[in-house]
């Protein structure tokens, strides 16, 4: 029994790190890196350049971390940091919110 008990509690702490909503990423937002876009942060999905993508985000603090579960960039993350409430970076590009 106890065991049982130990490996929900395991298995309910490592859903409660991944969900579908976007959190303080929701939203349009353009990004200023190698190839200007603006890419829509819904709950589940993220759309760029028309391409929609299935994903999970996983939120920690000031930063969003966003892993795609199909498409061109299948089983990568991507992690955002929340400088602002209108503005997030990666090491690649820095996004605006779109107002």
């Amino acid at each position: 029994m106890k065991k049982y008990l130990v490996a929900s509690i395991a298995i309910g702490m490592l859903l409660a790190g991944c969900s579908d909503s976007p959190g303080s990423l929701e939203g349009a937002w353009t990004a200023n890196g190698p190839v200007p876009m603006t890419i829509t942060f819904r709950p589940g999905e993220t759309e760029a350049m028309g391409v929609i993508e299935h994903v999970d985000y996983k939120t920690a603090g000031d930063s969003v971390e966003v892993t795609y579960k199909d498409g061109l960039m299948k089983g990568t993350s991507m992690k955002y940091v929340l400088v602002d409430r209108n503005t997030a970076t990666n090491p690649m590009l820095t996004l605006h919110r779109v107002h």
